[in-house]
């Protein structure tokens, strides 16, 4: 026993060396696997139905392709302040990527432009940022909205036989989206026959302000024989105003995006049309962009991510009712 006892330091070297060995089999993936790349998806807001699915799509994509997704918004949809101060969160904590829903066309190119100093890149999506896709920004994924507010212009035109007079309620100042449906909308329902008596009254960032602004049109909507509304918020609050004023179903009502509340009146025919896009894939595009970004991969500077006019009699196909949901 005395001769053995030299060897037992050693004995207890290995059998500790064993014991690390083990402990690395027992290691969670998690402990191993490098950081995901991290990246920012700013919308414009985070309360409407619209961005909630816009935000579904991104996560979903993001677990795809095993990017980390950081989804932030103003809490206010007109707040550009806090949409910029964001943005230069992201930068200064140094975000892999970033995706934004610009509030403001003009406002928020220059913090842009500071993302794409410190090699950040970025993805402009569902609203216009002034600056040349490709070169000022990587992409620029959205609806052609000029196109979409053509397609409402068309059908109100059409439902209201190329005749009489309408009103149209547009969202904010600033928002590219929204103005390039509002001309789209204009330019055809004109070209249709239709009169706008109104076209120069800004709803408000929420719908108890679009409300609000649309009892204030009380005399022009008695007058009027259809109305279209540019975006989520601005079409609940005209629906609400309509209500109130005994005026649903009565004027021919085109408005744009989708919610449960504004599907479920078009069901009823207080609503004849939405003009509805595909939030989800919006967001999924965004971020899947992003991805082949990162990997230096090329993109296309511009995707169109598409819309329809849904009325009641299309409404329940099985393509369009995905896009109600």
């Amino acid at each position: 026993m005395r001769r053995l006892s030299p060897l037992l330091p050693l004995l207890a070297l290995v059998g500790l060396a064993a014991c690390d060995s083990g402990s690395d089999a027992t290691r969670s993936p998690a402990d191993t696997q490098p950081a995901r790349p991290r990246v920012a998806v700013i919308p414009k807001g985070t309360t409407h139905v619209f961005w909630k699915a816009v935000e579904r799509g991104a996560r979903e994509a993001g677990a795809e392709v095993g990017l980390e997704v950081v989804w932030k918004g103003p809490l206010q949809e007109n707040d550009r302040a806090q949409q910029i101060q964001l943005v230069e969160q992201f930068i200064t904590d140094e975000i892999d990527a970033l995706a934004l829903a610009p509030l403001d066309h003009t406002a928020l190119a220059a913090v842009v432009a500071r993302a794409r100093a410190k090699d950040i890149p970025v993805v402009i999506f569902d609203s216009d940022l002034d600056g040349t896709p490709g070169v000022d920004f990587k992409s620029f994924i959205a609806t052609n909205n000029r196109e979409a507010g053509k397609l409402a212009g068309q059908h109100l035109a059409k439902l209201l036989d190329g005749k009489g007079k309408a009103v149209m309620l547009r969202y904010v100042v600033g928002s590219a989206s929204t103005d390039a449906r509002e001309s789209g909308f204009a330019e055809a329902a004109k070209a249709g026959g239709v009169e706008l008596s109104v076209d120069n009254r800004y709803a408000g960032a929420t719908a108890g302000e679009a409300k609000t602004t649309a009892l204030n049109l009380m005399d022009a909507l008695r007058e009027a024989g259809g109305v279209f509304c540019s975006n989520e918020s601005a079409t609940a609050g005209m629906l609400l105003a309509l209500e109130q004023m005994g005026l649903a179903g009565k004027l021919r009502f085109v408005g744009f995006d989708a919610s449960p509340p504004l599907v479920a009146a078009l069901r009823e025919g207080k609503l004849d049309a939405l003009v509805v896009q595909d939030p989800r894939k919006m967001g999924a595009l965004s971020v899947r962009t992003l991805a082949k970004l990162l990997a230096r991969e090329s993109v296309e500077p511009v995707i169109d991510t598409g819309a329809v006019l849904v009325t009641r009699d299309n409404m329940n196909e099985p393509a369009i009712a995905a896009l109600l949901q």
